[in-house]
């Protein structure tokens, strides 16, 4: 038992609807019950300001590693956060919309509960666009709406490109086109809305076929990896999309990206982030609800979620607070 019992609220969608073979909050929230904590469900709709405070609707949740049965939910309540909340993870996938972005601010406004990550370095920090803070460690880079800029872009690239949406997650709306496809304009139209939205363009990385590292940090250090290697007809590594799981060794480039992006996660309160590196290239920072816990446990037959409870306790017990 941690020597204070603590009441840790999870913005996140429906709990209900959790894979518990492979979702990380569902560990994380699976570890706090097994240490005598107060686990809540919050919707992130469900967040609210009441008489200038921030407060939420909140669900007591009882969790088991049971598929189809592994949770109970106990009589939803109103509170205010910096008055019965410790600890606030925000754990909703993206996009990061209009919604996600309210009930960010809203956390934002918390006094007393300790916020992770922290929301304003979330909405600071998109996840695609954060790597351009390091241009040296990322692929060559064009980010525009601009259709006849990627072309040109894609041209200059040997006539091969990734495109992705600045807002997706899990692989969604990323396309590689090679030049002499029929469909190249038309994707392009789709993934730019027509010229109103912008996309990030990447240089193709054969590595992609040797697999995409999600690398944990967590404080700014080294939490685990695991390596996604995409099925054979499949340009993405994603999991839930046809990516198999394996066993990575970090090289001397990964952990070079680590010593220079970890410092900064630290500094702006990013508690828990994934990055993606694909060969020696720095492609992605998650910091929104990254994921890969369940699946490195399994691989490296460890415990990382007991880890980033380690840390939670230790960060409210030194009078955190608000980030």
């Amino acid at each position: 038992m941690p020597p204070q019992q603590l009441t840790m609220a999870f913005v996140m969608d429906p709990v209900t609807d959790l894979d518990v073979a492979g979702d990380t909050t569902f560990v994380f929230m699976l570890e706090a019950q097994k240490r005598g904590h107060a686990v809540l469900y919050v919707d992130p709709g469900d967040l609210t300001i009441e008489q200038g405070r921030p407060a939420a609707r909140v669900t007591p949740v009882t969790l088991r590693a049971e598929k189809g049965n592994h949770v109970d939910l106990g009589d939803a309540r109103t509170v205010i956060l910096d008055d019965e909340v410790d600890v606030a993870f925000q754990r909703k996938d993206p996009p990061v919309d209009a919604a996600y972005i309210a009930a960010t601010q809203i956390l934002g406004t918390c006094q007393k509960t300790l916020t992770l990550n922290h929301p304003e370095s979330v909405l600071a920090f998109n996840e695609k666009l954060f790597a351009v803070h390091f241009p040296d460690l990322m692929p060559i880079t064009s980010v525009t709406k601009n259709i006849a800029d990627l072309r040109q872009f894609m041209e200059a690239r040997g006539g091969e490109m990734i495109v992705k949406p600045l807002d997706g997650k899990g692989g969604e709306g990323i396309f590689h086109l090679v030049e002499g496809e029929k469909n190249i304009t038309s994707i392009l139209e789709q993934s730019t809305q027509f010229g109103t939205r912008a996309v990030m363009a990447q240089e193709y990385l054969p590595a992609i076929r040797e697999g995409d590292k999600r690398i944990l940090l967590l404080e700014g250090e080294l939490l685990g990896a695991l390596l996604r290697v995409p099925a054979p007809k499949e340009v993405r590594a994603n999991l839930h999309v046809g990516g198999t799981a394996e066993k990575v060794e970090l090289t001397a480039a990964d952990l070079k990206i680590i010593e220079r992006v970890g410092p900064v996660l630290k500094r702006h309160g990013l508690f828990f982030v994934g990055i993606d590196v694909i060969g020696d290239r720095l492609t992605e920072i998650n910091v929104t609800s990254p994921t890969g816990v369940q699946e490195i446990n399994t691989l490296d037959n460890t415990c990382l979620e007991a880890k980033v409870m380690d840390a939670v306790e230790a960060k409210f017990g030194a009078g955190s607070g608000k980030l």
